[in-house]
């Protein structure tokens, strides 16, 4: 059961990888892929990796709604349903990265 409480890391890293692929940055897309690994070493090191990246991924994507609503709104197009779905993967990425603070991931990763 620790694999489904690992999968929203996994999730939130392949759609980190996604964005940062789509904006042309694949050292950080390379990157988001590899750091996919780290969630099959049980050491501590590698769970606070793993939680700092996720809560970086997530002030990621509040930056990205913050500057795709001001585009569509220079546009003069609609931005609430696209900020509210983002903010959705905002608060996934933040929870995968709390699920770490849980006691059955804290056993896991000594």
């Amino acid at each position: 059961m620790v694999f489904l409480s690992l999968t929203p890391a996994v999730l939130s890293l392949l759609l980190l990888a996604a964005h940062f692929s789509r904006a042309g940055l694949l050292p950080l897309s390379l990157l988001s892929l590899a750091l996919i690994a780290l969630v099959f070493i049980p050491r501590r090191w590698a769970a606070l990796t793993l939680q700092v990246v996720l809560v970086l991924g997530a002030l990621e994507w509040v930056r990205t709604i913050v500057v795709l609503v001001q585009v569509r709104m220079d546009a003069g197009m609609p931005a609430i349903r696209m900020a509210l779905i983002l903010g959705c993967v905002v608060l996934v990425t933040l929870g995968a990265a709390a699920l770490f603070r849980t006691s059955r991931l804290q056993q896991r990763f000594r």
